[in-house]
């Protein structure tokens, strides 16, 4: 069962999954599309080679703008919120490419009048190995960018989420210069983010290997969403609760 992210909007919901799925021996995964693309398999490959040296922080960025109240986005009830449909994104990109689990997070929100969703969102959260600090917002001009510093150089990804499946993506490495002159940009092939999710998923069931992002993985990131709205409401740093 391949769930559409956020699989759930609490832990409690993630740990029910998991029982039955275990309970009836079926394979459930979160569909982060992000984590099977090259773009993103590459850049992790990168981060752990050294190349960047170590990294310490990450920044993100990613918004658009939609103002229906009729939309699943914008219906509390539903789900709507601008961290729950796309501040996901950095939050399990920060941990993929960390490959670690943040120890707290703060938060802090604006929140929509009338449709009471967060529509502006900004966040740091606290790893062992550094920090990732990243704005969302759903009534903002669309943006979107990861980039990850390192002690030695830093890494860009020019469209991290919505990558295209008719052009090429790439991905920027820079040693510092502020004017870019040893910019290298790697790019890559066309390619459709959701045909290589799905086979991957499809290929995890018929080779009973692991599934893309397993449910323990959104356990974990749904724990640090949890967190981050406990921060907007309390004004301090919070732990994800398991």
């Amino acid at each position: 069962m391949l769930c559409e992210k956020p699989l759930a909007l609490s832990t409690n919901n993630v740990k029910q999954l998991i029982k039955l799925s275990d309970k009836h021996n079926v394979k459930v995964g979160e569909a982060f599309m992000v984590r099977t693309h090259p773009q993103w398999l590459k850049s992790l490959e990168i981060v752990k080679s050294g190349e960047l040296g170590e990294v310490r922080s990450i920044q993100g960025y990613f918004s658009y703008y939609l103002t229906d109240p009729d939309n699943i986005r914008n219906i509390p009830d539903f789900g709507g919120s601008a961290i729950l449909d796309i501040g996901c994104y950095p939050i399990t990109t920060s941990r993929f490419i960390f490959e670690e689990e943040a120890i707290r997070a703060i938060a802090l929100m604006d929140i929509d009048p009338e449709m009471k969703i967060d529509r502006l969102a900004s966040v740091i959260l606290d790893f062992p190995s550094g920090q990732s600090i990243f704005t969302c917002g759903t009534q903002s001009v669309d943006y979107q960018r990861m980039i990850f510093f390192g002690t030695k150089k830093r890494l860009e990804i020019e469209i991290p989420f919505n990558a295209p499946n008719d052009r090429q993506c790439r991905i920027f490495i820079d040693d510092g210069d502020l004017f870019a002159r040893n910019l290298i940009t790697k790019k890559f092939d066309i390619c459709d983010q959701y045909t290589i999710q799905g086979d991957a998923f499809s290929s995890a069931i018929i080779e009973n290997t692991e599934v893309p992002v397993p449910i323990e993985d959104s356990l974990n990131n749904t724990a640090l969403i949890e967190a981050i709205f406990r921060s907007a409401k309390s004004k301090k740093w919070e732990k994800p609760r398991l």
